[in-house]
């Protein structure tokens, strides 16, 4: 089942994502366990960031891993002023920019890493793949 949670911020999210993002998992040949997607602000973000992983930077996503076997769980949590402020800094639209950062999140849970230059365009290349599938 997948859940979402606001911390600090007024938006929300259409709630039709959710089906795009489980077919996501299904076309990866991934079953779906329990992913819990948490919008916030940067400053939540921030205090995450600074407490589970030792870093003390802003970023627009941070996913925790509880994947077991090819069953997809985990907890995503998504800085949503972040992507605002990158869309505008890339010349992005917000809302294309926004489902890239959530279909991120959930090719990392897939397996999909982005360490390296050729993992970042295989990464790539998977977002842009299922930002081009109908979300409803």
């Amino acid at each position: 089942m997948i859940h979402f949670f606001y911390e600090n911020i007024d938006e929300n999210i259409d709630e039709n994502l959710k089906n795009w993002i489980e077919n996501i998992i299904v076309s990866e040949g991934k079953k779906l366990g329990e992913i819990n997607y948490i919008f916030c602000d940067d400053e939540y973000l921030l205090k995450i960031n600074q407490d589970f992983l030792d870093h003390d930077y802003y970023t627009d996503i941070i996913t925790f891993d509880q994947v077991r076997g090819k069953t997809i769980s985990g907890e995503i949590f998504v800085s949503l002023q972040r992507i605002k402020d990158n869309a505008s800094l890339i010349s992005k639209n917000y809302e294309e920019e926004k489902k890239r950062v959530i279909a991120h999140g959930i090719l990392h849970l897939c397996g999909y890493k982005d360490k390296t230059y050729e993992e970042q365009k295989t990464m790539r290349a998977k977002e842009d793949f299922y930002l081009s599938l109908k979300t409803e």
